[in-house]
């Protein structure tokens, strides 16, 4: 089985998802995979990948703490990630 951590394509792809139109959240994504990427599990991975699907402003109210998570986006793996990245 082929993990985010063994496969350099499926980093490389992450961090491609995670430049975003809108600086703030290219910012904050940028920063917290310069200091996280290499320690993410494959659960952090898709937490983050969800969070990737979602639109820019949606995303950064999200990182901002202006809303919370709804939806197939609100599991506590997702939650728990979007805790670290408030704190990026």
């Amino acid at each position: 089985m082929t993990t985010h951590q063994s496969d350099p394509a499926n980093r490389a792809r992450l961090r491609w998802r995670s430049r975003r139109g809108l600086l703030e959240n290219d910012l904050v994504l940028t920063r917290f995979l310069d200091a996280h990427e290499e320690s993410l599990t494959d659960e952090e991975v898709d937490a983050l990948t969800r969070l990737l699907d979602l639109a820019d402003n949606p995303l950064m109210d999200l990182i901002l703490g202006r809303g919370e998570p709804e939806g197939e986006v609100d599991l506590p793996h997702v939650r728990a990630l979007l805790a670290r990245l408030r704190q990026a």
